[in-house]
């Protein structure tokens, strides 16, 4: 048994992974810009310019791990604020499908650029450093969806392109077969537009 005083190192890394969160989120509220944007409305645009074009409010209650209620309230605010629009499905006209407008889509691509402070703290990572948190990140994101713990992400490890250490012993010994590429734990994606789950 450890005579270090304090809970158990799990415990610790949980700690300090809820402190990165809050940091990214305290960030968020502070990017809120002209529209005033909380940060699930922020994620909202996020999630629809990432590439996937329309979709139902279910679909986004999914992804952003959320409840409906919460989202519908976001959504509103957002089709107020001119940012979302929806259209009926054209399989079914009782289902609505949102979108972003142009403004919508200018707002979302404002959000998207990374904050100044939270890109300085990463960059004082080291390579290795860097490349280690990355790998470590997604492999704890994959475990907590096998879990069912947190929606599906557009990631690497959730992709049917990638190929995990199809080079070994080289500096990227993965492979992704959408873009024909090697890379290395250091470019591994945790969104990507060209995810595809496998089949």
């Amino acid at each position: 048994m450890s005579d270090v005083p304090g809970p158990p190192p799990a415990s610790q890394l949980l700690v300090g992974l809820a402190r990165l969160g809050q940091a990214v989120r305290m960030e968020a509220w502070r990017n809120a810009g002209p529209h005033n944007l909380s940060p699930l409305q922020a994620d909202i645009l996020t999630l629809l310019h990432g590439g996937r074009g329309s979709l139902r409010q279910g679909d986004i209650v999914t992804a952003l791990a959320s409840t409906p209620p919460t989202v519908s309230d976001a959504v509103k605010v957002l089709r107020r604020k001119e940012l979302l629009e929806a259209t009926k499905s054209p399989e079914d006209a009782r289902v609505l499908l949102l979108r972003l407008t142009d403004a919508g889509a200018a707002e979302a691509a404002r959000v998207n650029v990374a904050s100044e402070q939270l890109s300085g703290a990463v960059e004082t990572l080291g390579d290795d450093d860097f490349a280690t948190m990355l790998k470590s990140t997604v492999t704890l994101m994959r475990e907590l969806q096998d879990r069912r713990l947190i929606p599906v992400s557009q990631m690497c490890l959730t992709c049917r392109f990638y190929r995990p250490d199809a080079h070994p012993g080289t500096g990227r010994p993965h492979h992704c077969e959408f873009v024909d590429e090697p890379f290395g734990d250091a470019e591994l994606r945790v969104t990507c537009p060209d995810h595809e789950l496998p089949r």
